[in-house]
């Protein structure tokens, strides 16, 4: 069986047409420097603030790193794709793969991280102290980055056993598990049952996890006796339940499927969710929805 081995690959991107590439480039770079900015002015905003220097706001700097690795990982080659070169060489789309794989595994598991905090600090506050003091929440930081760079590493390293021939057209924008298994010449069953197994394991599993924290969180909440106390409770998760919701709707709808029902137009609009539109949205939320931060942003500008 004569083979052709792919040494690089063409990322098919959204459309041919140059009015719509005219359109689609100032819109992904707008997304870009939104997330880029916003996520890094989260980051310095918590670190020169003192008063912010709390497991809530720790675990922001973490999301505000993961929106910031995973916009930079597709936006520069999407935009650089749009205007020019469409072709991306082996080697980077595996780097691509992983480096996004390993965002995506970390958001997930620092949203259940976020959620524990919540419930803590809602349901436990005499031993919140206690429960989540430095020691802990750095554990489970390091936890998130661990266990999310060993689930990519797998699913990197299962992908480089497999040749690609026949065709080197990726039907995405770009370079991500389900439509790269499309394009082996070899069976791919391992490849979708170790995918589909982690996916459901960090999205399934952990999106189970926030939920029975917020089943306790709500639980805790309604026992309190006055207005006030509530609202103030459930504004300390309503930014986290918001972002939760964005996030996990249009992962749980691209994973957790075999890779064989991949659809191209609908998988990859609803990848710009969570690969661009969710990055840029977040530091919008927690900063607009947050009088702590936003008090900060005034003492830090001043």
């Amino acid at each position: 069986m004569n083979q052709t081995q792919v040494t690089e690959f063409l990322i098919l991107g959204f459309s041919e047409t140059p009015q719509l590439q005219m359109l689609l480039f100032p819109a992904f770079f707008l997304l870009y420097m939104v997330a880029l900015s916003g996520n890094l002015l989260i980051v310095v905003v918590i670190v020169f603030s003192p008063a912010l220097h709390t497991p809530m706001y720790f675990f922001l700097v973490n999301l505000a790193m993961v929106d910031i690795l995973c916009t930079s990982t597709i936006l520069p080659k999407l935009l650089g794709s749009i205007m020019a070169d469409r072709t991306i060489s082996y080697g980077g789309c595996i780097v691509q793969l992983f480096f996004f794989t390993w965002s995506m595994g970390a958001e997930l598991l620092l949203f259940s991280a976020m959620a524990y905090d919540r419930y803590v600090a809602i349901c436990w506050p005499l031993h919140y102290s206690t429960l989540m003091d430095p020691g802990v929440f750095r554990l489970l930081a390091m936890a998130v980055w661990t266990v999310s760079l060993a689930n990519t590493s797998v699913n990197t390293g299962l992908l480089l056993r497999l040749p690609f021939c026949h065709s080197n057209v990726v039907q995405h924008f770009f370079c991500e598990i389900p439509p790269l298994l499309k394009l082996s010449c070899a069976p791919t069953y391992l490849n979708e049952a170790i995918a589909l197994t982690a996916d459901i394991i960090l999205a399934v599993g952990n999106f189970s996890v926030i939920m029975l924290s917020y089943v306790c969180i709500i639980a805790s909440v309604l026992r309190i006796r006055s207005a006030a106390g509530k609202r103030r409770a459930f504004s300390t998760c309503s930014s986290h339940i918001l972002v939760v919701t964005l996030y996990y709707s249009t992962v749980i709808y691209t994973y957790i499927r075999p890779a064989s029902r991949y659809s191209l137009d609908k998988d990859k609009v609803v990848s710009v969710i969570y690969t661009s539109v969710a990055p840029s949205l977040n530091p919008l939320i927690y900063s607009l929805r947050n009088t702590d931060v936003k008090a900060a942003l005034r003492r830090l500008f001043s």
